[in-house]
């Protein structure tokens, strides 16, 4: 892969891990020379002013997460930490990842609706339907319910890593992911502090993916509805992500609602105002199923709407995501996803799944058991970081535990290799550090149309020296994510050179099997 001459700082290290912006001989990375140069020429000072008027806007802005510390007596809520330094996809490689996140959301897609309606590909052995029948996420009260436009999944959150060889999904989020906030408001801000970064570069906008949104969940409208009334359910004030829910709701121009502003009356559901009643067309929840209706689910929810599943089933409110979707986001189905696309589209995977153990597998378990100091171990119904073991970084006493855990119930886990995810540079307060990285993609699918994947998604990065744990709960931070736009020239006309190096990169990744 050719690069640019300009040279990393000595003490930072890119031959450990595949760096994003330096290559192993610690020279620049074409795609990311105008942004290696124009951070060079600032000065220690100059950095420092714009770093602490990044985090002031956050802190003004209110743009938050809680934070669950271990030990801690109490959540801390904090500012999301938001690294300054750029990640740059190139668009030809971001073409890849783009049609290979569209073909996995639209066989996931298709995968939910047939666990609800009649599970042809358990009758077709695809996948064992314990998998199914015994899936914490798996609804019944979904079991023959057509969602709106066969829309399971609005909004997809699909994690991929890369290492050497190149890029790989590591796990689905169906349900309610987020992130999206950070996504929009990290580029307003970067666009805003940094101009004289930002303007010359010539990337791929994603103020029109907010609009995508829009438009699909009024899609989803019951009967077609031409100027549907569409609110965000969210648990409140509390939820450590309600900075974005709040968000979204001001920047969709949807209304932000909690369950107690919503009741349900002859099979639909309205929002309590002072003008009366206003009946609901789409629902956009930002709640887990348990919570969504207490005559349903969990009967002492505060958080839901006493009738709300049957406004659904009555064909009088749309769902976004549609209830029941987290079954597919188990990380023991993630094992089965490159089958299902070749199930349900006949064709082949464009991404690879992270090599994946299933521990209720006896000789797989064995194996895992037997290296447990090798491998990640994930309880399947967990996300964010939570019931993770990393066994290379594990002790002695932690590495006991999960194996009487795993033998207990075996069912519960899965186990991965351990990916050496690629590092970029974070700007600390004595320069560039390499930290490792993640990417969210976001996929975004109405009725009747082809799913739109938002350019660049959300990076996430592992703040602490070697931490491989990206996730804000856990204490990660975000990067605002680069795509050059094709065609465009970028900065002293290096675009050209940029897509050239990025086909170089197709080939290789597409040697890996990616």
């Amino acid at each position: 892969m050719s690069t640019a001459e300009p040279t990393r700082i000595p003490a930072y290290d890119s031959r450990s891990f595949y760096d994003e912006m330096y290559d192993e001989r610690g020279r620049v990375r074409l795609h990311y020379e105008h942004v290696h140069r124009s951070f060079a020429a600032m000065g220690p000072s100059e950095l420092a002013r714009r770093r602490q008027a990044f985090g002031s806007r956050m802190l003004e802005e209110g743009i938050t997460f809680t934070l669950y510390a271990p030990g801690a007596p109490d959540p801390l809520e904090r500012t999301i930490p938001f690294d300054c330094v750029p990640r740059i996809i190139p668009a030809a490689e971001w073409s890849l990842l783009e049609a290979g996140l569209r073909q996995r959301t639209v066989a996931l897609n298709r995968f939910i609706r047939d666990l609800y309606h009649g599970q042809r590909c358990v009758r077709d052995g695809v996948i064992p339907r314990r998998m199914i029948v015994g899936n914490t996420y798996y609804r019944p009260e979904m079991a023959g319910l057509d969602a709106p436009g066969d829309v399971y999944v609005t909004a997809a959150g699909i994690d991929l890593i890369r290492d050497e060889t190149g890029y790989y999904v590591l796990e689905d989020n169906l349900r309610s992911p987020s992130g999206f906030s950070y996504l929009f408001k990290g580029r307003s801000l970067m666009s805003e502090l940094f101009p004289d970064l930002y303007l010359p570069s010539a990337i791929e906008d994603t103020e029109r993916s907010l609009n995508v949104f829009l438009t699909s969940l009024r899609s989803l409208a019951p009967s077609g509805k031409k100027d549907p009334f569409i609110v965000l359910l969210t648990p409140g004030p509390y939820n450590s992500a309600y900075y974005e829910h709040a968000f979204l709701a001001q920047q969709l121009g949807i209304h932000l609602v909690e369950g107690r502003d919503l009741v349900c009356k002859d099979h639909k559901i309205y929002l309590r105002d002072l003008r009366g009643l206003r009946q609901v067309d789409v629902i956009y929840r930002r709640i887990d199923d348990e919570f969504l209706d207490p005559l349903s689910f969990q009967p002492d929810s505060m958080l839901g709407v006493a009738g709300l599943m049957n406004a659904y089933r009555a064909g009088n409110v749309a769902i976004a995501n549609a209830p029941g979707t987290g079954v597919a986001d188990d990380k023991a189905v993630y094992a089965y996803v490159p089958d299902l696309i070749r199930y349900y589209l006949g064709e082949e995977p464009i991404l690879s799944n992270v090599p994946t153990y299933i521990l209720s597998r006896k000789e797989e378990r064995e194996y895992v058991l037997d290296r447990l100091e090798e491998l990640v171990v994930k309880e399947t119904s967990l996300s964010g970081g939570y019931g993770m073991l990393i066994g290379p970084q594990a002790s002695a006493q932690e590495l006991a535990a999960f194996r009487e855990r795993i033998r207990e119930q075996p069912g519960r886990y899965i186990a991965q290799r351990t990916m050496k995810l690629s590092t970029a540079p974070v700007m600390g307060a004595g320069g560039m550090m390499p930290r490792h990285i993640d990417l969210r993609g976001f996929v975004l699918s109405g009725s009747g149309g082809e799913p739109h994947v938002v350019p660049g998604g959300l990076t996430r990065v592992a703040l602490q020296e070697g931490s491989l744990v990206v996730n804000s709960s856990q204490g990660g931070g975000v990067k605002d994510t680069w795509v050059p736009r094709r065609g465009r020239p970028g900065p002293r006309g290096d675009q050209s050179r940029c897509e050239a190096q990025s086909q170089d990169q197709d080939r290789n990744e597409e040697e890996c099997g990616c």
